[in-house]
């Protein structure tokens, strides 16, 4: 059997970095691992190819090759999959496609012949099966989670690791919180379930034997969902530390309460992790009660922000205006709270209404919808009708991205977490593409470029200042140089 697994491709868009990969001189920030895993599920006699088209194009001869293609993609990837999707169709070859764009959205796709609307494993074995003996179903569902300790390593073999920027490893699915806005639990459920230690160690080990030596993204819906597993994990990665080449920089996903666990972010600090992606919202209370956000309420926002900096990991932070609850004055509100707390990495967008969500089902009884989520935070639609001026918000959103990412703004914003980070655990590798990006960024953002004023001056306070995080100065200062061409600032 040959499989033909492919990755559409990803948008300019706030995660994808895409202007920062030419100064690291890499192709895409991150390898698809849900295909990647589900190849590690197929049976080992079946030939397999991967085409991640962030990374390389999709031939003719690539689909005449293949027996089955498979594809999987977010909502963001939907005008890539459906070209895929085409391509196959035009050379008469059945195309089987699954993860969340189509979990949620495969009534928008009635041209794909058979679809995977559940979390792989529990569906592999009957999967298999019918396609041994020709015979796939259009659907294939179930209404059980997964025991991810049955989930294997990722077949790496399939790509080329220096192609990526960071690489993408998962040891938790599920979210235990409720947040109306979010199909995180709609795929994966609020009960978060959790590989075993040994069983994540060895992934990583597997990363380190395929000489990966950059840094790894833990793509876990909530990586502190289940604080308890998650100490066992931490405290086994940090023994098997001292004896191994394990020395990784982990960058997550986590909820807020965080920081009411000193010894997890001390364990999660001592392992290695530098990043923490937060999903903060806004500083309106009315507004997180309205979406559920409990876990950010009647807490100090900008001083539990800090916090985690003191720890010495940088808080990435998500935010949202266009909540009912929203006044007009909700941008000056974000752009202030943003540059006080220091959230470099600050990711804003407008509220918008995925399938399947709480708020989607509340919008839609009151008749407030009016497309499908393009699943793209910046691309400023509405898919509903706001309680704010339409215009007003649209104009107010893109207005405050504006400024965030002025080149005064973001090196304020820079040198505002510098002062509260307290770098900690052990130190992360000095990579070649490090040098080599902060060299391209003196020609690009020091000469090339508008800003290169705030530039110098941003560099040199930094190695004044804080030598300490010089690296990690530079490391930020070249994002934002991908934050102003997806503001439109260049």
């Amino acid at each position: 059997m040959n499989i033909l697994l492919v990755y559409p491709a990803t948008p300019p868009t706030f995660w994808s970095f895409t202007h920062v990969l030419p100064f690291i001189s890499k192709k895409a920030a991150f390898p698809p691992l849900g295909l990647l895993t589900v190849a590690a599920m197929l049976p080992n006699d079946w030939n397999l190819q991967l085409i991640d088209l962030n990374v390389m194009a999709l031939s003719d001869a690539h689909i005449d090759w293949a027996d089955y293609v498979m594809v999987s993609g977010m909502i963001v990837h939907a005008d890539s999959a459906r070209n895929i999707i085409q391509q196959a169709a035009a050379r008469s070859k059945p195309v089987i496609a699954g993860g969340p764009l189509f979990i949620t959205g495969h009534e928008r796709f009635p041209e794909v012949h058979h679809f995977v609307l559940a979390e792989a494993e529990e569906i592999m074995a009957e999967f298999v099966a019918d396609m041994n003996i020709g015979a796939l179903k259009r659907y294939y569902r179930s209404s059980r989670r997964p025991d991810l300790t049955h989930s294997p390593i990722p077949r790496w073999d399939l790509i080329h690791p220096k192609d990526y920027a960071t690489m993408s490893v998962q040891f938790s699915r599920g979210c235990p919180f409720n947040c109306d806005f979010c199909d995180i639990i709609v795929m994966n459920g609020r009960v978060p379930r959790v590989k075993t230690s040994e069983q994540m160690i060895a992934e990583l080990e597997s990363l380190a034997a395929s000489g990966w030596k950059g840094p790894v993204f833990f793509v876990d819906d909530n990586f502190i969902g289940n604080k308890a597993k998650v100490k066992v994990f931490l405290r086994e990665l940090i023994a098997k530390q001292r004896s191994a080449h394990l020395r990784f920089r982990f960058l997550t996903q986590a909820s807020l309460n965080i920081v009411d666990d000193l010894e997890l972010m001390d364990l999660m600090v001592e392992a290695g992790f530098k990043s923490l992606f937060i999903g903060i919202e806004s500083p309106s209370e009315d507004s997180l009660v309205e979406c559920a956000k409990a876990q950010n309420t009647k807490r100090d926002l900008v001083s539990a922000v800090r916090i985690i900096h003191n720890k010495g990991m940088e808080v990435m932070g998500g935010f949202i205006v266009g909540f009912d609850s929203d006044k007009p004055s909700i941008f000056e509100r974000q752009l202030q709270f943003i540059q006080e707390a220091g959230v470099v990495t600050a990711m804003v967008g407008l509220l918008t209404a995925l399938p399947e969500t709480r708020l989607f089902a509340r919008l839609k009884a009151e008749g407030r919808i009016l497309s499908h989520s393009t699943g793209n935070n910046l691309d400023a639609i509405l898919n509903f009708v706001p309680r704010l001026d339409r215009k007003m918000l649209i104009d107010g959103y893109r207005e405050l991205v504006r400024q965030l990412y002025t080149p005064r703004a973001y090196y304020r914003r820079i040198i505002s977490f510098l002062k509260e980070y307290h770098p900690a655990g052990p130190s992360a590798r000095l990579c070649r593409s490090d040098v080599k990006a902060f060299l391209r960024s003196l020609w690009v953002m020091g000469v090339a470029r508008k800003g290169r004023r705030e530039y110098w001056k941003f560099v040199l306070r930094s190695f004044v200042f804080h030598r300490q995080a010089f690296v990690e100065a530079m490391r930020l200062a070249i994002t934002g140089f991908h934050f102003r061409r997806i503001a439109g600032l260049i």
